[in-house]
């Protein structure tokens, strides 16, 4: 019996299995990118910065995530997903500890970008959903958006608990306890996912075989995805994402400290990112099974515009009833924008190629939350005022719905006919 034919199937319960861990070490590696948000308060007071400085760690981090995650999504296509989740078991713990020991706000804002972001986060975010992707077939949406709610799971679970560390230990002990748990559990998960996706290894094995044809049937890749190059798409794509998640990181990042400038208190802000994320996850699930029944597209759409109207929101309303009303509609509004990317990837463009395409989108969404995180901070710095950090997220979700909206358009253009067809 080969490789090939011993290779689990997708939709498998050794896959069912895997879409757990996978969910575990998600919400293990995107911790950083939900603690950093709490404890902004306190790093802005130790350090004697100002709002926007005290949100660089956050930026660089996202960046680091951003790029990272196209270095591991190479990484995974080439050598299997434990390579990249091994490294990024090193990145978190490492970056945990190095960022409690930080002198000023450079320091720590250069370890969070380095460590935290580009070896940690980026290693257990988009290769996992890429991989997730490859192992179902039937119900790819819902298996991508459980994998992908290990996000939000993340961000639900550690502010309160942060939160409550910082309030004993300081914000430098909770960083050194947060480091060592990340690196032994995130490092004994990723040895049990060194088995590779079915719908790659049996493609390598054997391209014709009917294993392989199997795993491939429920999806409709192209060579010229929307009627464009791939390069062109992709841009797109990349571009959209930016749009969506500069506008999805103004409430996720600024929460906490918006609710301390309206004198709620951090606490009442670290309730309302943790109710958001909650909510996220309720979407992210809901919007991968309307996935499979719409498509990726579709979805994404849907998403982008409800996140736009909960932005709007925020601007009317500031009490702290109608906060947690408007941060739990957020939540619910956007959870399923980005696992969207990672589904439109895997319909439109080649599945031996998911890993670095899904990275190469899913890293422009985080360079948006990246660029979304330090322009609110900068924003309000200007102004003294969040409303226009709300208006400035309004403006780049509207760029999103536009480059979303023409390429559902493409897709729906009446096909040519005769010896056309094949051209295109």
């Amino acid at each position: 019996m080969t490789a090939a034919a011993s290779a689990p199937l997708p939709d498998s319960p050794y896959a069912v299995f895997r879409l757990v861990v996978t969910l575990a070490l998600i919400t293990l590696g995107s911790s950083a990118m939900y603690v950093i948000a709490v404890v902004l308060p306190s790093v802005q007071a130790d350090f004697g910065v100002d709002r926007a400085a005290a949100s660089l760690p956050y930026t660089l981090l996202m960046i680091g995530f951003g790029l990272g995650g196209m270095v591991m999504g190479w990484l995974a296509d080439r050598y299997g997903v434990m390579v990249p989740l091994l490294i990024g078991a090193v990145g978190v713990g490492l970056g945990y500890a190095l960022a409690a020991a930080a002198g000023n706000i450079w320091v720590f804002a250069l370890v969070h970008g380095a460590l935290m972001g580009f070896a940690g986060c980026s290693a257990s975010f988009a290769p996992l959903i890429a991989d997730t992707s490859l192992w179902f077939a039937r119900r790819r949406g819902i298996a991508v958006a459980v994998c992908a709610s290990g996000n939000y799971l993340s961000g639900a679970i550690w502010p309160p608990i942060v939160q409550h560390f910082i309030y004993d230990l300081g914000w430098r002990q909770t960083y050194i306890y947060m480091g060592l748990f990340s690196f032994v559990a995130m490092a004994g998960l990723a040895l049990l996912m060194h088995r590779r996706p079915p719908s790659v290894s049996v493609a390598l094995a054997s391209p014709g075989s009917g294993r392989a044809a199997a795993a491939g049937a429920h999806a409709a890749p192209s060579q010229r995805p929307f009627g464009l190059s791939p390069a062109t798409a992709q841009f797109l794509l990349c571009v959209a994402g930016v749009g969506c998640c500069v506008a999805m990181a103004m409430p996720q990042v600024h929460i906490v400290a918006y609710c301390s400038d309206l004198g709620y208190g951090a606490a009442r802000g670290a309730e309302m990112l943790s109710l958001m994320l909650v909510c996220g996850i309720v979407s992210r699930l809901v919007s991968g099974a309307i996935c499979d029944r719409i498509g990726g597209l579709r979805t994404l759409l849907l998403g982008s515009a409800l996140q736009t109207v909960a932005l709007v929101l925020f601007l009317p309303f500031d009490g702290l009833v109608s906060l947690y009303v408007i941060a739990a509609l957020f939540g619910l509004f956007q959870g399923g924008i980005v696992p969207a990317y990672a589904i439109i990837v895997r319909e439109h463009f080649r599945p031996e190629e998911a890993g670095a395409r899904t990275g190469t989108v899913i890293s422009a969404t985080l360079l948006g939350m990246a660029l979304g995180g330090w322009m609110s901070g900068k924003v309000f710095d200007l102004t003294g005022s969040y409303q226009a950090a709300f208006l400035n997220g309004i403006g780049w979700n509207l760029l999103n719905l536009i480059i979303v909206g023409t390429l559902l358009w493409r897709t729906l253009r009446p096909r040519p006919r005769g010896p056309l067809a094949a051209t295109a």
